[in-house]
């Protein structure tokens, strides 16, 4: 792969991966490429992959892996997360070297939402939304008594809102201030009213979390 291939795919991960993160690209069992952040890393091109390193380890499981290293020139430990690739026909490997505590930090919870209302997009604050849902393969939010299609799936919204947010059923993620009132359907499952008027299922599944949550 070309230098200025390897650069743009190093601009566009950066994008996505946290700024603390160091990159680097092996193919063989040397470094073709690398891109430095705050994490501090003494990798650099042309250098050989060395025995027992993320990369020499993920060479060898053909797979994901993660480990926490300790870099040998400056005693710094860092959490390498190593990826299989293939570059021009050949294995590869990517390292990315993040913080020791990356993985213990907590992530900022969503403050908006941006979702799909006929032909324009909206940002939405979160505190306005009454619930989320999951339904015929789309996502969709409810605020201000109108629908929006998100882009997100429900799987990866859950781990991402405000702790308001409470999961009742597998289809729908509740605001709780939003909720008016708790009582049961005909076959003495709970079902949440809304204030907007939306009634909502809670599955079994979820009744011990929700009774917890909202303590009764």
């Amino acid at each position: 792969m070309e230098k200025g291939v390897l650069e743009q795919v190093g601009f566009i991960m950066g994008d996505w991966i946290p700024k603390e993160a160091s990159i680097a690209v092996a193919v063989g069992r040397s470094y073709v490429y690398c891109k430095l952040g705050i994490q501090e890393s003494h990798i650099r091109v042309g250098d050989e992959v060395a025995d027992g390193s993320v990369a020499d380890c993920t060479y060898k499981e053909g797979k994901r892996l993660e480990m926490l290293v300790e870099d040998e020139v400056s005693g710094i430990a860092y959490v390498g997360v190593g990826y299989p690739v293939r570059i021009s026909g050949q294995a590869g490997v990517l390292v990315v070297m993040l913080p020791p505590d990356y993985r213990q930090r907590p992530k900022q919870p969503l403050r908006f939402l941006t979702g799909k209302l006929e032909d324009t997009w909206r940002p939405v604050p979160i505190s306005d939304v009454s619930h989320i849902e999951s339904s015929q393969k789309k996502t969709w939010f409810y605020a201000d008594e109108e629908a929006y299609c998100s882009i997100h799936t429900l799987k990866t919204l859950k781990d991402q809102l405000p702790d308001t947010f409470l999961p009742i059923h597998r289809s729908y993620i509740v605001n709780i201030p939003f909720i008016q009132e708790i009582s049961r359907d005909f076959s003495s499952n709970f079902v949440l009213t809304l204030k907007d008027g939306a009634v909502l299922p809670v599955s079994q599944n979820y009744t011990a979390l929700v009774r917890e949550r909202l303590g009764f």
